[in-house]
């Protein structure tokens, strides 16, 4: 396969990503990135993958930070790796070209109270459908430990109140599994399904979790809306590296906490 041209570049690209994917990965972000990277390369009138355009490309924008530049060159490192199996011209950006050590965050364990204040936070929000959502996810996130994205992936069909079990589908490396709720959860959970079915009746999306458009919701504006919540409820940063993120909600601290239920509404 001719690496040296732009044709070549995006058919070796496409085998890339189908090959991973076979093996669990979804790289939606990888994607995105080694095809910007590809169209830089085809832009700049570059001869195939060298370290340099891996490195000048990587660095972009220049006031990126270095963790952001390091994720953007080690996608271009692992496709240049594969390339080169097959093609010894392409270079392989070595490890260490962008050294860089990020701080380490430390963990923000939310107290009950602090989960019952971002609840009551959601009463900022423009409208009942925004506040119930909001809510509703936050609470869902403290009671089962999931993550923000899974809770985003949810579909409707994925309550079972009968057995009362959650199932979180596609997870890490696409793997499912269920988890048992309490019964208080189970019940916000089918309050919200039914204010659901009232605030967007003709929405045909399968998403648990709808925006105001009546599609599944986007990590980048449940990230926005949750710092607002933050704000409302007063919570602050207890230093530097320990500040309260959506992140972390799974992470409260049970030793010291009880139930609790999202949705209380």
């Amino acid at each position: 396969m001719d690496t040296k041209t732009g044709d070549g570049l995006r058919l070796a690209l496409a085998e890339y990503l189908q090959t991973r994917r076979a093996v669990g990965y979804t790289l939606a972000r990888t994607e995105k990135l080694l095809n910007q990277f590809v169209d830089y390369l085809v832009a700049s009138d570059a001869a195939g993958m060298s370290m340099a355009s891996a490195l000048s490309w990587a660095t972009l924008p220049e006031k990126s930070d270095g963790s952001w530049r390091n994720y953007r060159l080690s996608v271009v490192r692992s496709f240049a790796r594969y390339l080169n199996i097959s093609d010894t011209t392409v270079e392989v950006p070595v490890i260490g070209l962008l050294p860089y050590s990020p701080p380490r965050a430390t963990p923000y364990l939310y107290s009950a109270a602090e989960i019952t204040a971002l609840m009551d936070a959601a009463s900022i929000l423009s409208c009942p459908q925004r506040q119930g959502t909001m809510a509703t996810v936050v609470g869902l996130l403290a009671t089962t430990g999931m993550r923000v994205g899974e809770a985003i992936r949810l579909d409707v069909s994925d309550i079972d109140p009968d057995r009362q079990l959650l199932r979180i589908r596609d997870s890490k490396f696409g793997k499912t599994r269920e988890v048992l709720l309490h019964p208080t959860t189970i019940a916000a959970l089918e309050k919200y399904r039914s204010d659901r079915a009232q605030w967007q009746p003709t929405s045909e999306c399968p998403a648990l979790f709808l925006s105001l458009a009546g599609t599944r919701l986007l990590y980048c504006n449940v990230h926005h809306t949750f710092q607002r919540m933050v704000a409302e409820a007063r919570l602050s940063a207890r230093s530097g590296k320990c500040r309260p993120r959506i992140h972390e909600i799974h992470r409260r601290d049970r030793r010291r906490n009880g139930c609790c239920t999202p949705n209380r509404r």
